[in-house]
């Protein structure tokens, strides 16, 4: 075994159980069960358990402190407050250090460390004291785990005798290390009691050596425990999840549950299906037992005639009962047609294996594109039709991998729960966060970029847009502010939408501190759109006084420049006393995309498909800047005059139909040249101040050709874009 590649997946692993055990954190307080404490206490008891197989010491150290609070919790004697919370938070940010260290090759605690975290430890200790205290009856409820040998309230299920308990039986034989692992094998049989009563348990001391011999890190102890629950055995087998590597289980139903489930196995439905299968459908085995009694089987089998029937080996290990076993083979052969278990599959890829597969299949398409051109040239139908063949089949690889890196935006999005939650604790404002559409996927590339510009808005609608409490009392609004974040798919876009429920944008103060600050003129009329929109100019701002979050100007025109970085845009629409809402419309994917290839004197440019409506011919009164499109008014934009193409233009020109945020304009061109799949290639820096482009790509010739940047030229239509420079033709 690879251990540093193991410690790899440690560290993934902890990072993905830290995130969950935030995000239930956050939840908590509003989930108002027991489900969210569970998983938090997971999260917590993975983590320490996998650092023991590391010897990451320090991390099992303090897991444990924490561990140990959250089975004060799930006990009861301990409520999930808010203080307690923030507490909980302040330790999930602790080890996500320690873990970080790990990454960086510290696996030796460092005194800065202990010292951070040092605090964090006194203040759990001191919320545990408390709960010892509010509970005098805790150290002798621990006391009663170690029973009598002979206590009398325990008697094997199946066995001859007395006794009215109709109880399961749970034989556990804890491995010898156990304790070395991090593990707590009190706190397994504690937690017996949030799914039932036990009603008897033996302390088993057969394994103890002599004093002189015994080992203070070594398990020597087992169990015989009577419970009685409603539970089924998955679940009773779930509690001794994180140990199950390391002990011997075995669980006996009540004697009222062999009928039942020889009762559920007769009415199992007529198909056929494998002994094992039948009996873990039913709840009499789980799927672990299943796995043992097979890996049993194949080791007493050296040949097919010497290996032991399924049903005896579930038997010899007292999973089941001879009556269940007997009543599932008879049900076996009542079976007449097959049916096998699907298997869900799935395997980590790096990220860079998945970039550099794009690039291939970036290349492949361009090599295939001017494959295609020779085909054409040299008029050869057969190698035309292993082009056009190929063209399908690249088209196909091309679609698959980028699928491959699509992901959920919902992992960014509960990224703020925790932004909302100490931004909102920090202010003094009572603000809970909305979100809506977290399954819309995009391209991984384009996630990674976007949280930071997302973060600026959060906490800019949580500073400036929602009031203080008293002021949404005077305006009827409830105490509690709402920010929420949207995603949806739009027009081949993802549209990212994060609003408020605050007091909206003040217009006449954002165009005065325009006017005072020059950017624009005192007489000039602009509509609100304009007008909001200056709020992303570099050092505006209109807050009334610094603070940590605010008040420098430093912020949205950041948030700007990075969303236009990744081929973007961003829009504000408010409404005064309802709030703000913020828009960004990304690209799905800034690797490869559907072009359309339209001609404009010598040179040809690229038009994302997803972002045109139609093509029709060019027809319009002289001097006129739109046309009539089946009744409707259609403004269209001379591309010829945009870019300063001076050739003669065609005796007949076409309009591209393109659509972006409701808007539809005519692209004016020379000529149409066909679908073209675009592997998109950023522009150097030289070019990076040139408006309504936003890449290059380069065709089956080798020629290159511009991507246009259909929002800036919409923009340009609509005359909110400065002017564009012109492109030599």
């Amino acid at each position: 075994m690879d251990l540093d590649q193991a410690l790899q997946t440690f560290i993934l692993e902890s990072r993905e159980l830290l995130e969950d055990m935030e995000n239930a954190l956050l939840n908590a307080e509003q989930a108002g069960g027991h489900e969210s404490v569970h998983a938090i206490f997971r999260a917590a008891h993975t983590i320490k358990g996998s650092a023991g197989l590391f010897g990451l010491d320090h991390i099992v150290a303090f897991t444990h402190v924490v561990e140990s609070l959250l089975d004060d919790v799930r006990d009861g004697k301990l409520a999930m407050t808010d203080e307690l919370v923030v507490l909980l938070l302040s330790c999930c940010d602790h080890l996500s250090a320690l873990i970080n260290a790990v990454d960086a090759g510290q696996t030796e605690p460092d005194p800065d460390m202990q010292a951070a975290g040092a605090p964090l430890i006194t203040q759990l200790k001191a919320h545990m004291g408390a709960a010892d205290d509010g509970h005098g009856a805790a150290p002798a409820a621990a006391s009663a785990l170690v029973a009598e040998p002979d206590h009398p309230g325990v008697e094997r299920i199946g066995e001859p005798g007395g006794g009215s308990s109709d109880a399961w039986h749970l034989s556990l034989r804890f491995g010898p290390d156990v304790l070395r692992d991090g593990m707590d094998p009190l706190s397994f049989i504690r937690y017996l009691g949030q799914i039932g009563r036990i009603v008897g348990i033996v302390t088993l001391t057969d394994a103890l050596p002599t004093a002189d011999k015994m080992d203070p890190e070594t398990c020597y102890l087992g169990f015989e425990i009577a419970l009685e629950t409603d539970a089924d055995k998955v679940a009773i087998e779930g509690v001794f999840e994180f140990v199950a590597d390391n002990c011997t289980l075995r669980i006996l139903p009540p004697r009222s549950r062999v009928e039942e489930y020889v009762r559920l196995i007769r009415e199992l439905p007529e198909q056929k299906a494998m002994l094992g299968e039948m009996l873990v459908r039913c709840g009499v085995i789980t799927e672990r037992e299943l796995d043992n009694a097979l890996n049993a089987q194949a080791q007493a089998g050296h040949t097919p005639a010497a290996t032991p029937p399924l049903g005896a080996v579930l038997v010899g290990q007292g999973a089941t009962e001879p009556a269940i076993v007997e009543a599932a083979l008879t049900k076996q052969k009542q079976s007449v047609e097959t049916a096998k278990p699907a298997e869900s599959r799935s395997i980590r890829v790096d990220a860079d294996k998945l970039d550099l597969l794009i690039n291939l299949v970036g290349e492949l398409i361009i090599v295939g594109a001017s494959a295609n051109l020779i085909a054409r040239q040299v008029r050869n139908s057969e190698l035309l039709e292993c082009t056009s063949m190929l063209s399908d089949l690249v088209e196909q690889v091309r679609d698959s991998a980028l699928q491959l890196r699509m992901v959920k935006i919902g992992a960014t999005f509960n990224r703020f729960q925790r932004v909302v939650h100490d931004v909102a604790r920090e202010i003094g404002k009572d603000i809970g966060l909305a979100v809506s559409g977290e399954d819309t996927e995009l391209d991984k590339t384009v996630v990674e970029k976007i949280g930071d510009p997302l973060t600026h808005l959060v906490r800019n609608a949580i500073d400036h847009g929602i009031e203080p409490a008293e002021v949404r009392a005077e305006r009827g609004k409830p105490l509690r502010g709402t920010v929420r974040l949207n995603a949806f798919h739009d027009s081949g876009s993802i549209v990212i939408e994060v609003s408020d429920d605050g007091g909206g944008l003040n217009r006449d103060r954002i165009f005065a501190k325009a006017v005072e600050r020059g950017l624009v003129e005192p007489d000039r009329k602009m509509t609100d759109t304009e007008i909001y929109g200056l709020i992303f100019e570099p050092g505006f701002s209109t807050a009334e006084k610094i603070t940590n979050l605010s008040g420098r100007g430093v912020g949205m025109d950041v948030v700007k420049k990075n969303i236009t970085a990744l081929r973007g845009t961003v829009s504000v629409d408010s409404a005064p006393g309802l709030g703000t809402t913020v828009t960004v419309r990304l690209p799905l994917t800034l690797a490869i995309i559907d072009g359309f290839l339209v001609g404009l004197g010598d040179s040809t440019f690229v038009v994302p498909l997803d972002m045109i409506d139609e093509c029709i011919e060019f027809a319009s009164e002289a001097g006129h800047d739109y046309t009539n499109l089946r009744g409707q008014v259609l403004p269209f934009i001379r591309l010829r005059d945009l870019f300063g193409v001076d050739t003669p233009p065609p005796r007949r020109e076409s309009i591209v139909v393109v659509k972006h945020a409701g808007q539809r304009v005519g692209l004016v061109v020379d000529s149409l040249q066909g679908e073209f799949q675009t592997v998109i290639k950023p522009l150097g820096r030289m070019f990076s101040q040139l408006r309504c482009i936003s890449g290059s790509t380069i065709l089956g010739n080798g020629e290159v050709a511009l991507i246009l940047d259909v929002p800036a030229i919409v923009g340009q239509g609509s005359g909110n874009t400065a002017e564009v420079p012109q492109l030599a033709a």
